[in-house]
């Protein structure tokens, strides 16, 4: 009697935070749907980011401080495919892995949330002077800082729950967080909070999206990640990270940018700026959507162009890293 053998399981390597979690399995359900055959199984990484909660992101060393370890997990085959906040994944593809899914994109824009009990506000300008801001990112800051420049900004670490816990203890009178982890969290509707968006604040390359790797030589995972991805989406993230790539700036740096889609038609707006906000430079470049890696290149060639290189720091261990 022939035995049939069980289908392989599909393994999907992810970090351990709830939020990390929900793509995870976001990701798993679009697989059972699309590969009802294969049973899915969710892998627990903890990366670099997530052991360290003092060292501000900035100073990891940069590129891939919390994709390095799950990549590792599949080049390693303890799991087939990783998942990943496309913002954190570093443009610069890692050797062995591809890019082959990127499915339907979250909300884009960045959010201040308020402590518990806090009256709303209406704009930045309702916040008091020298309002203590927690933030991670040189984006954000940067940004904030050029619409109120005695905003005090202070480092804040730890999973989204963590940070709302400083927050409500009083060490930050606000926090600012990607719209789309509180929303897939269901956190928003528990507090008062003040949408980011431009032209006051871009969202980073590929905020929202998440990116899928795989092993390069394993052809029917690529399949199954390609009928899961959103074509619109794919070419909207390809034109950021192609001009964040151009720019030879990491994900820690200064830079934001929205890609706007109409018909055929793709529009990349992006801003660079000086780390304390004083500065800054906007483009705005179109081109066809099947020319995606062109219009980011364009972008980061005009930003170039109007002086943006010396506002960029690069990422330690780059060539121009001194």
């Amino acid at each position: 009697m022939t035995q049939t053998s069980e289908p392989r399981p599909l393994r999907i390597a992810t970090r351990a935070s709830k939020l990390a979690l929900w793509q995870a399995e976001y990701v798993a359900s679009l697989l059972e749907q699309q590969a009802s055959d294969r049973p899915v199984e969710i892998v627990h990484i903890t990366s670099e980011g997530d052991r360290d909660l003092t060292s501000p992101l900035s100073q990891f060393g940069g590129l891939g401080v919390f994709t390095r370890e799950v990549q590792k997990a599949v080049l390693d085959d303890r799991a087939d495919l990783a998942v990943h906040s496309l913002k954190d994944l570093p443009t610069e593809p890692a050797p062995g892995l591809t890019l082959a899914g990127i499915p339907d994109r979250g909300p884009l824009f960045d959010v201040l949330i308020l402590p518990e009990g806090s009256e709303p506000i209406g704009s930045l300008a309702d916040l008091p002077e020298t309002a203590r801001v927690g933030t991670g990112s040189l984006r954000r800051r940067a940004q904030l800082l050029h619409q109120r420049s005695d905003l005090e900004m202070l480092e804040v670490r730890g999973n989204v729950q963590t940070r709302l816990k400083k927050l409500d203890s009083g060490e930050y009178d606000v926090l600012c967080l990607a719209e789309a982890g509180m929303v897939r969290l269901e956190l928003l509707a528990e507090r008062n909070w003040l949408l980011l968006s431009p032209p006051e604040v871009y969202p980073a390359v590929g905020q929202g999206a998440l990116g899928i790797e795989c092993r390069a030589e394993d052809t029917e995972t690529i399949e199954i990640l390609e009928a899961i991805s959103n074509p619109a989406v794919k070419a909207a993230t390809t034109a950021e990270r192609s001009m964040l790539a151009h720019l030879r700036a990491g994900c820690h740096a200064p830079i934001g940018c929205l890609s706007r889609l109409e018909a055929e038609q793709l529009t990349l707006e992006a801003v660079v700026l000086s780390g304390d906000g004083q500065e800054r430079i906007f483009v705005s470049e179109s081109g066809p959507c099947d020319s995606a890696a062109q219009t980011g290149v364009q972008a980061a060639q005009a930003l170039l162009e109007a002086g943006a290189g010396r506002l960029i720091s690069p990422e330690p261990g780059s060539p121009e890293a001194p």
